[in-house]
C-alpha cells in the first residue's frame, strides 16, 4: 500500500481497477464524470491497454454494453448522474432479475441540493424499488475500499449491485491508502457460454428470477448486519442514538465534536437491503434514535419498520418528525443544530456557526463568444412579431432562458424539447413550434424524437446546436467528434446525413456567427411547413483561440446600448456608463459587431 492524495471520483476508478475492472462504460453527467476519466487516463498511461473504456451515446446503452461484458465473466462498470438512471432504468430493471456472470457496479453519484441536476431523487429509493444491493460511501477512502467489496458481492450473488456516492464525496479531496500495482485483482474473463435458459428474459424465468431476488435479498440483509459494512460508531447503553450515512455520517461527528458530546452512531454504509438485525440489535434500550441523511428519508423509514417487526417502542426521529429538513443538503452547521435541538441543548458559543456574507449575485450566463448566444439571437430576430414556442434541452444552451435572449420557454429532461414541440404544435397549429437541442444530445437522446416528428407529420422546426463538443461537462467526445475515449480516430456522424436519413427533407446548415445569413436561413427554413431543421455549426468558445478582442469606438458609439441590452455578453461590460470591452473575456466573435446599428464595434490592435 502506498499514500495518494485523490478526489473522491478517481478513488472510485482506482479501486474498480484494483478490482479487476475489464470494461467500463458510461455517459457524463456532474457528479460522476471524472470516474471514467480516470479510468481512461489510467489506461492511457498504462504498458498495455487491458481495460476497455466507453463514452457511451447514452445511459441505456451503456449499461447494456456492461451487461454484455458481465455475462462473459467480465468485471463491468457503468457510470452516470441520478438523473442518467432514469434513462438507464429499462434494462436495469430486467437486468435485476437476469442477473450477471462477471461482477458488475452500477455507479449513480446522487446531487443533493440539487448543485447541477434537475431533481433531488435519491438512488437509495431506486435500488429499493429495483430490488438491488446498494452501497453508500461516506468518505474518498472508503469509497476507494467499498468499490472493491461491491465488486465481491456482485460476483458471489450474480447481481448487479448500485454503488451511490453522492456529490461531496465525488468531489471532496484525500490523502488515501491504495494498492499497490502488484496487488490488484488480474480478472480473466471465462467469455460468453450459451445459455437461453438464464440469458433469455421470459414470464416464466421472471417468476421463479423474483422468488429468487427475495431470498437472495433476506440473505444478504443478514449477512450485511454481519459484514462490517454498517458499524456502530461508539457504542453505549445511551438512551439516545444518532444513524447516519454517506457525507452526513462525517458531519454529524463534527457536529458531535463541536458539542462535545458522545453519542452511539450506526453507519449505514448498505442502505438496501438494509441491515435489519444489526439496526435492531442497535435500538435495543434506546429511547429516541436521531436519523441524518439527505435526500429521502430511507434510514428512517427503515429504522422505523424495523421498530414495528421487531416489537421496539424506539422513537424514530428524522425528515418525517421534522428534525431534519425535507429538501436540500444538509452541512455541518444544520447537522449541529439539529442535534443540539435533539439532545435539548444550548448550543455552545464554539458550535454557533455565524451565516457567511452574502455573495456577489452571478446568475449564470453563457460564455463570452459562445456560439448558441449567436443562434438564440438569430432566431429570435427571425421570429420578431411572430407567435412561436421555445422548446429547450438539457446542456450550456439551457443557459440561454436568461434575460436578455428568454430563449428556452421549456425544459423538462434530455431530448425531451423535440416531443414537446409536437405536442405544442398538436394543440397550437398556429404557432412556430422550435425546439432546441445540443449535438451531443442529439446523439443521445433526440434522434427517436426527430423520427417521431417526421413519423406523425409534425410541424416544427429542429435547431441543432453543433459546437462540436459536450461542453457542459467538460467537453467528452461523441459521435460526431470522431473519436473515442480509447483514443482512437474514427469516422465523425454526420448530423445532416442522419436528419435526412430519418426522413426530414430540409436540412441546412449556418454559421451563428454569420448573423444575417442566420436569420435569413431561420426565415426561410421556419416558413417551411413540417419537420425542418436548422444546424448552426460553431465551435464552442473554450476549444478554440479566441481572436483579438473586439474594439468600441468612442467617437461612433451613441451609448445605444444595444450590444448589451440584446445580448448579454459577459465581454461587455459597462464602464463610467458606457459599454465596454473586457479584453480578458472578449473572443472577438464579431456578433456585437453585427448588431451595433452605428457601425461602432471592430477589432482592435489596441485595449479599451
Amino acid at each position: 500500500m502506498h499514500k495518494e492524495f485523490l478526489m473522491g471520483n478517481a478513488a472510485i476508478a482506482r479501486g474498480a481497477i484494483a478490482a479487476g475492472l475489464n470494461v467500463v462504460s458510461g455517459y457524463p453527467g456532474t457528479p460522476s464524470t471524472e470516474v471514467l476519466e480516470t479510468a481512461a487516463k489510467y489506461n492511457a498511461s498504462a504498458d498495455k491497454k487491458n481495460l476497455y473504456v466507453e463514452w457511451s451515446v447514452n445511459e441505456k446503452a451503456a449499461l447494456e454494453l456492461s451487461a454484455g461484458a458481465a455475462y462473459c465473466g467480465a468485471r463491468s462498470m457503468v457510470t452516470m448522474k441520478q438523473v442518467g438512471l432514469n434513462v438507464a432504468s429499462d434494462p436495469l430493471m430486467s437486468l435485476a432479475y437476469i442477473g450477471v456472470k462477471g461482477g458488475m457496479v452500477i455507479l449513480v453519484a446522487d446531487d443533493p441540493g440539487p448543485i447541477s441536476s434537475q431533481t433531488e431523487q435519491d438512488t437509495r429509493t431506486f435500488a429499493m424499488y429495483s430490488k438491488l444491493p446498494c452501497f453508500d460511501p461516506s468518505s474518498v477512502q472508503e469509497a476507494y475500499d467499498m468499490i472493491q467489496t461491491a465488486f465481491e458481492y456482485s460476483e458471489k450473488y450474480h447481481t448487479p449491485v448500485i454503488f451511490r456516492p453522492t456529490t461531496r464525496v465525488c468531489h471532496g479531496y484525500a490523502s488515501i491508502d491504495v494498492k499497490d500495482e502488484d496487488e490488484y485483482n488480474l480478472n480473466k474473463p471465462e467469455g460468453f457460454v450459451r445459455d437461453p435458459s438464464k440469458w433469455v428474459i421470459f414470464p416464466r424465468l421472471s417468476f421463479q428470477a423474483h422468488t429468487n431476488i427475495e431470498k437472495r435479498n433476506t440473505e444478504l440483509s443478514k449477512v450485511f448486519s454481519g459484514s462490517g459494512l454498517d458499524p456502530v460508531i461508539n457504542p453505549s447503553d445511551s438512551k439516545i442514538a444518532v444513524a447516519s450515512h454517506g457525507i452526513n455520517y462525517a458531519y454529524t461527528m463534527e457536529a458531535l465534536a463541536a458539542l462535545d458530546k458522545t453519542l452511539p452512531v450506526l453507519k449505514v454504509g448498505t442502505p438496501f437491503p438494509f441491515p435489519e438485525e444489526q439496526a435492531a440489535e442497535f435500538l435495543k434500550g434506546r429511547e429516541k434514535v436521531l436519523c441524518i441523511e439527505e435526500l429521502d428519508p430511507v434510514i428512517e423509514r427503515a429504522l422505523i419498520y424495523v421498530c414495528g417487526k421487531y416489537g421496539l417502542d424506539t422513537r424514530i426521529c428524522g425528515k418525517l418528525s421534522g428534525h431534519i429538513p425535507a429538501a436540500g443538503e444538509n452541512t455541518v452547521a444544520s447537522v449541529t443544530n439539529a442535534l443540539a435541538d435533539f439532545m435539548g441543548l444550548e448550543l455552545p458559543a464554539s458550535a454557533v456557526h455565524e451565516p457567511p456574507p452574502p455573495l456577489p449575485v452571478r446568475p449564470p450566463v453563457l460564455c463570452a463568444g459562445c456560439p448558441h448566444r449567436a443562434s438564440f439571437f438569430a432566431v429570435k430576430t427571425a421570429m420578431q412579431g411572430k407567435k412561436s414556442v421555445f422548446c429547450g434541452d438539457i446542456g450550456c444552451y439551457t443557459l440561454g432562458n436568461a434575460m436578455p435572449l428568454d430563449m428556452v420557454d421549456t425544459c423538462l429532461c434530455m431530448g425531451a424539447g423535440v416531443n414537446i414541440a409536437q405536442g405544442i404544435n398538436h394543440v397550437e397549429p398556429d404557432t412556430n413550434c422550435f425546439a432546441f437541442v445540443g449535438d451531443s444530445t442529439f446523439f443521445a437522446s433526440a434522434i427517436t424524437g426527430a423520427v417521431n416528428a417526421v413519423y406523425n407529420q409534425a410541424d416544427m422546426t429542429l435547431v441543432i446546436l453543433d459546437n462540436s463538443t459536450t461542453a457542459m461537462t467538460g467537453h467528452q467526445p461523441h459521435p460526431g467528434t470522431g473519436r473515442t475515449m480509447m483514443g482512437e480516430i474514427v469516422s465523425k456522424i454526420n448530423i445532416e446525413e442522419v436528419l435526412h436519413g430519418v426522413g426530414v427533407k430540409t436540412v441546412e446548415t449556418v454559421d451563428p456567427l454569420d448573423l444575417k445569413a442566420a436569420v435569413d436561413c431561420v426565415k426561410r427554413v421556419s416558413a417551411e411547413k413540417g419537420v425542418k431543421a436548422i444546424i448552426f455549426k460553431s465551435p464552442c468558445a473554450v476549444l478554440v483561440k479566441g481572436g483579438k478582442p473586439s474594439h468600441i469606438d468612442k467617437d461612433k458609439c451613441r451609448n445605444c446600448k444595444r450590444c448589451v441590452n440584446l445580448l448579454g455578453c459577459p465581454g461587455i461590460v459597462m464602464k463610467d456608463g458606457r459599454p465596454a470591452i473586457e479584453n480578458s473575456l472578449c473572443t472577438g466573435c464579431g456578433l456585437c459587431a453585427q448588431v451595433c446599428p452605428f457601425d461602432a464595434i471592430g477589432g482592435a490592435d489596441n485595449a479599451d
